[in-house]
């Protein structure tokens, strides 16, 4: 087992590994994160409905995630980065069944299959090669933006990718994010356009050392 990287500083808190007393804190912190994402928007019109939906749905991936060990957190649990380390990206039918269940009410049937296409174009647009992290989400509390908060959370990986050689990956969904990560090495390397009137998403590649 890899030895617990020390706490980062920032601002009178702490960045440190999340664990699974902390899944009923974060879930909260990501629903209101991404309650405006244009991505649930267009999943879930009904904005009740999209809380309830969002809630259950990162309750699973946050446990999903925190397998790996690689989920960071300011110490208040306000901002998170889930990452998934090179050769763990890729999903599993459990685990996306464990997800695509939280779709199952009956407003939202009708557009599983405008979920499904667009989820494996999200997948097929995912770089194979090389070897890469994965940054599954990243949210900070709404009313805690602009602090640094989410830089700290990524810096613990994004220096293990620098430290070892290794790429980093993930898609935003926001267009005034492309900023934000292009800061921290990133660049766009595509487009999707999500189904039916949906929006775009924009993968982004970051190489070791680019920051």
């Amino acid at each position: 087992m890899a030895a617990e990287a020390k706490p980062l500083a920032v601002g009178d808190g702490a960045v440190r590994r999340a664990t699974v007393l902390d899944v009923p804190a974060l879930t909260p912190m990501l629903v209101r994160a991404f309650t405006d994402d244009p991505v649930a928007v267009w999943a879930c019109r009904s904005q009740a409905l999209r809380l309830k939906m969002l809630r259950g749905m990162y309750v699973s991936r946050l446990k999903q995630m925190l397998s790996y060990r690689e989920v960071w957190a300011t110490q208040d649990l306000s901002s998170a980065a889930l990452w998934a380390p090179p050769g763990h990206w890729q999903t599993s039918f459990l685990q996306d069944a464990t997800i695509v269940r939280h779709f199952l009410h009956p407003l939202l049937l009708a557009r599983l299959p405008m979920l499904a296409v667009g989820l494996s174009g999200v997948h097929r647009i995912h770089p194979e090669s090389p070897p890469h992290w994965y940054l599954s989400l990243l949210g900070t509390d709404p009313d805690l933006q602009g602090r640094g908060l989410g830089s700290a959370v990524l810096q613990p990986v994004l220096d293990r990718c620098d430290l070892d050689g290794v790429g980093a990956y993930l898609e935003s969904s926001k267009v005034r994010n492309l900023g934000f990560y292009e800061r921290y090495g990133f660049r766009i390397v595509g487009e999707l356009q999500l189904p039916w009137g949906g929006p775009k998403m924009w993968p982004m590649w970051r190489d070791p050392g680019a920051s």
